[in-house]
């Protein structure tokens, strides 16, 4: 989990995501606007945040009410995408059962006390991650594609060789020299999950 650099990254993809046409809603899961300036803090910030994962479901769904009642949000039209920490929440509000056409995963833990049941998640999912991802090692990636297909939900997971945690993330390597983590940008990765999503979209969207 790397700090405060990530949520400026978080917020500029979500600029481009409406560059692309989509509305697009940039949820604070830590609530109060916290930004953390230390791995360490977080850390701290991210167990809070999970301590109780039905506060978790209630703020996502509380975005998610705000998205709907959007005059530009088409209410039966909505996917959910995280990097790090919120591929987490994205994937475990699936898990969870909330209604969404889709959720992508990008360079998120895949791993979690909740586990999909058939039948209960609706959207389908999409999943990013780095094939040298110490954060996410291969036996979660494995977990995920063995709960995932028992479960009959719809996954496509994608795992690009060399690519580190926080791929997607352009200020990684100066919080990878600063802190001395294990994460690093990777142009390539980060464009081909970028043109993954927008392809994904125009297919669960599409008319």
């Amino acid at each position: 989990m790397n700090p405060a650099s990530h949520t400026s990254g978080v917020i500029e993809q979500a600029e481009k995501l409406a560059a692309s046409g989509y509305t697009a809603f940039a949820l604070d899961m830590y609530g109060s606007g916290k930004q953390a300036n230390h791995p360490d803090s977080a850390q701290a910030f991210m167990q809070e945040a999970t301590r109780d994962m039905e506060q978790v479901k209630a703020r996502f769904m509380k975005a998610r009410e705000l998205l709907q009642n959007h005059d530009s949000v088409d209410p039966g039209r909505i996917a959910a995408q995280g990097y790090c920490f919120g591929g987490a929440v994205v994937l475990n509000m699936a898990r969870m059962g909330v209604e969404l056409n889709g959720v992508v995963s990008y360079h998120g833990p895949l791993g979690s006390p909740l586990q999909a049941e058939a039948g209960k998640v609706k959207p389908r999912v999409q999943v990013y991650t780095g094939g040298d991802d110490a954060m996410v090692p291969s036996e979660q990636v494995a977990g995920l594609v063995r709960e995932m297909q028992n479960a009959g939900v719809d996954l496509t997971l994608v795992s690009f060789p060399e690519a580190k945690h926080s791929f997607t993330n352009p200020g990684a390597d100066a919080v990878a020299e600063k802190f001395g983590m294990p994460i690093a940008y990777n142009e390539d990765a980060a464009r081909r999950s970028w043109q993954g999503t927008l392809r994904f979209y125009e297919e669960i969207f599409g008319e």
